[in-house]
């Protein structure tokens, strides 16, 4: 699938057809973000299910102790929604706004909280403008 759109893409810029590659170009970035919030809401819900707890710590450090699994996962489900915000912020893509800042090193427990929460936002919107997906 992405071979046909790179190739769509490559087709209208070699025609000099600015619009059809913007319009490709978002059409990727949404598809791209449907993803990234369906990964995010899916280990978000089971973060949830684990409880509420602690993150590891940015940027992470090798430790001798093992991690406890529900540490990893919630580490995890903060850091897949980051990337979500990520992409909304670079091309606008929020259905909701309010977007919190991206996680940085150092990063607070409700700075993941607050990216956790979004994507889930998020995901509540889609399901009332789309119900059935």
């Amino acid at each position: 699938m992405y071979v046909m759109d790179r190739h769509g893409i490559a087709a209208a810029h070699n025609a000099s057809r600015q619009d059809v590659v913007d319009a490709l170009v978002v059409s990727i970035a949404m598809e791209c973000r449907d993803d990234l919030l369906e990964a995010a809401v899916v280990l978000d819900a089971l973060a949830l299910c684990q409880g509420h707890g602690s993150y590891l710590s940015r940027p992470y450090q090798d430790a001798i102790i093992p991690t406890p699994r529900d540490v990893e996962l919630r580490t995890d489900a903060s850091d897949v929604a980051d990337e979500l915000v990520r992409h909304d912020l670079q091309y606008g893509t929020s259905k909701t706004g309010d977007i919190p800042a991206p996680l940085e090193d150092g990063c607070t427990d409700s700075d993941r909280d607050a990216v956790r929460v979004y994507a889930r936002r998020e995901w509540i919107t889609r399901q009332e403008r789309w119900p059935g997906i």
